[in-house]
């Protein structure tokens, strides 16, 4: 009987998990992470929501910048809005509470206008690509807190597909982007969600310098784990997961609308040099 961990067995397959891990707690509730797509209509409550902004908040920032927020979505209709502006996904139409995860830029140019003092440095791309970071970070620490509380969440990539739909319905000031949503809600236990595979370390962890010619074994080891998770879920996905992922970047079709994300950041007021 293996001595490996079930949740590493889960997340790997029994033939690529790793042997030996230094394992706790916190790393098991990390390692049993799902995406939740069903949720019961039971509100998160606002003592769960500040623990949830307190772990975001708990997260780094660079230079301590905090160029990002979050708005909290429970309106039903805004919601259903949304939903929509994502690309029809009814979870987040469903799920009782939709955390919008902003690179926020706008907060730092009206401190420094209160101060008189130039905020030019705001204008590049770096800036930009701090407050998208910082929001990531954020969001991934308020997932782990929300988990922790006996919640489920799933990210929300769709609301790239309309940027400046979103920010006319969240009222966004110019220089903030919805980098993604997340759905929080109790998981419906009568569809309950499974641990999806990840590739095999050997695919993402170089030791003192980068091989691509190492990876095509786990690769394909991993090809075979998703089409036995795509078999048991009753996923139809056609091909493999390494054909299904080469048909989301064939071309600016294949990006939901994302092709223009360049314009409509613009249009928001990043100017990005």
């Amino acid at each position: 009987m293996s001595s490996i961990s079930p949740t590493l067995i889960a997340r790997y397959g029994a033939n690529s998990a790793p042997t030996q891990a230094a394992l706790t707690p916190l790393i098991e509730q990390l390692l049993s992470h799902r995406s939740v797509r069903a949720y019961l209509p039971d509100p998160v409550g606002d003592a769960q929501l500040a623990a949830i902004i307190a772990a975001a908040q708990s997260a780094a920032s660079s230079s301590n910048l905090n160029v990002w927020s979050v708005v909290a979505v429970r309106d039903a209709d805004r919601r259903a809005r949304l939903a929509e502006l994502a690309g029809g996904q009814a979870h987040v139409r469903e799920a009782p509470l939709q955390l919008v995860w902003l690179a926020d830029l706008a907060r730092l140019r009206r401190i420094a206008g209160q101060l008189e003092r130039p905020s030019a440095g705001l204008d590049y791309t770096e800036m930009f690509l701090t407050g998208v970071i910082d929001a990531a970070l954020a969001a991934q620490n308020a997932a782990a807190a929300a988990e922790s509380l006996g919640l489920g969440m799933v990210y929300i990539g769709g609301m790239r597909n309309h940027p400046e739909e979103v920010a006319a319905l969240l009222e966004l000031p110019p220089e903030v982007f919805a980098v993604f949503g997340m759905c929080v809600g109790t998981p419906d236990p009568a569809r309950p969600a499974e641990i999806k595979p990840r590739p095999p370390q050997s695919v993402v962890l170089h030791h003192e310098r980068y091989r691509q010619d190492i990876q095509d074994d786990g690769i394909e080891a991993y090809n075979r784990a998703m089409a036995g998770f795509y078999a048991e879920q009753g996923m139809n996905v056609h091909g493999t997961w390494a054909v299904h992922s080469a048909k989301r970047i064939a071309g600016p079709e294949s990006l939901s609308g994302r092709d223009r994300l360049v314009e409509a950041l613009h249009a928001l007021g990043f100017k990005l040099r």
